[in-house]
């Protein structure tokens, strides 16, 4: 079986290893616009030899996004600026890809490391964020969304799919749409968030109509040829998570037949429960996944051994990896894999073979 530094192929497109640069927010955009931070910030990554490289939430209008740094798609403005990163992460030998959201009722917030918490209702960069229903995700919290109408869906779908088109024509070969996380689409999917009594809540068919409309719509304007993906939340720890699981294996088998190629397994975020944090806390669920759907999976969270990773995948329990905090701290981490499996192989583009011989030797 292959391990995590053979190659991958889905649809058209061909990764040089099993590791992926997970998309994780900077925070750094203006009016969603790419800065100088980021080029260089992904041409890292792909230099450092990931396989492929997903470039941040993007979100597809400006009311989707989780705070004012992210970066956007929602305008034609915004692609030479990405055009740009997709170029510098091929020129390094990764497959580049892109995660489109709209972050819904956890939209118009402060950055991480300003508490993340909802910009104040005065502040004149304010806005009411939008939901399945007008359920703040912090009780009594003065952040509630709208409730959207029937229209506002069909105006955010719309969205997506001009985001993708952008995308495409900004040079990304992978698309990842964003439903996990207590965003708009998962907010949707959860009874938490979703009190709807029309075609779009309810029935498990209507909380995941939303979710499974958007991908047929962006199916229909992304290539053939290359991968449709969606990072879908199966768990909740809210006391169901049997439930929550066979729930989510019901939607992505309804996205399955709209066009998804393949889910990146995550975490839902829909409510406030505690997370019992663990080594590999998802890939048990994300070999769960894969059997009952036949979708490809990939998965993150706390998955920092090179080892583990390569048994897992040798294991069949899922396809390829997605690193984060791995290639944050290290964007040459997979060398180090490499080390630690004992595998001796060019995992850099050619321009640093004879640099990569001698660091490996040392």
């Amino acid at each position: 079986m292959p391990g995590l530094l053979d190659s991958y192929t889905l649809k058209g497109i061909t990764l040089r290893n099993r590791i992926a640069a997970s998309p994780m927010c900077q925070y750094m955009a203006k009016d969603g616009l790419v800065t100088d931070w980021h080029q260089p910030h992904y041409a890292a990554l792909a230099r450092g030899g990931a396989g492929l490289v997903v470039v941040e939430a993007t979100s597809v209008s400006p009311e989707g996004r989780i705070t004012l740094g992210d970066l956007g798609l929602w305008s034609d403005a915004h692609v030479p600026g990405l055009s740009r990163v997709a170029a510098a992460i091929a020129d390094a030998g990764a497959v580049p890809g892109i995660q489109l959201a709209h972050a819904g009722r956890k939209a118009g917030c402060r950055p991480p490391w300003e508490g993340g918490a909802p910009l104040r209702p005065g502040d004149p960069q304010a806005w009411q964020p939008i939901a399945p229903s007008a359920v703040p995700l912090v009780p009594e919290q003065p952040h509630v969304p709208r409730a959207v109408a029937v229209a506002d869906i069909r105006r955010v779908q719309e969205d997506f799919v001009d985001a993708a088109r952008r995308a495409r024509e900004a040079g990304f070969l992978w698309l990842e749409l964003h439903f996990a996380h207590g965003f708009l689409a998962q907010s949707f999917l959860s009874k938490h968030s979703n009190l709807r009594e029309d075609a779009y809540g309810g029935s498990l068919e209507n909380r995941a109509r939303f979710l499974v409309e958007t991908v047929a719509a962006v199916r229909s304007v992304w290539p053939a040829e290359f991968p449709l993906t969606a990072r879908l939340g199966v768990l909740e720890f809210d006391g169901n998570d049997a439930v929550n699981l066979a729930e989510a294996v019901e939607a992505l088998q309804r996205m399955k037949a709209a066009g998804l190629d393949l889910v990146d397994v995550g975490l839902g975020f829909s409510t406030l429960s505690p997370v019992p944090w663990a080594p590999n806390m998802l890939v048990q669920a994300a070999n769960h996944v894969r059997k009952e759907t036949g979708l490809p999976v990939t998965t993150s969270w706390l998955v920092t051994s090179a080892k583990e990773a390569d048994r897992f995948v040798r294991e069949g329990q899922v396809d390829f990896f997605m690193f984060a905090r791995r290639l944050l701290d290290n964007p040459h981490w997979p060398h180090a894999a490499a080390r630690e499996l004992g595998v001796e192989r060019q995992v850099l583009p050619t321009p640093y073979h004879f640099w990569l011989q001698d660091w490996s030797a040392a």
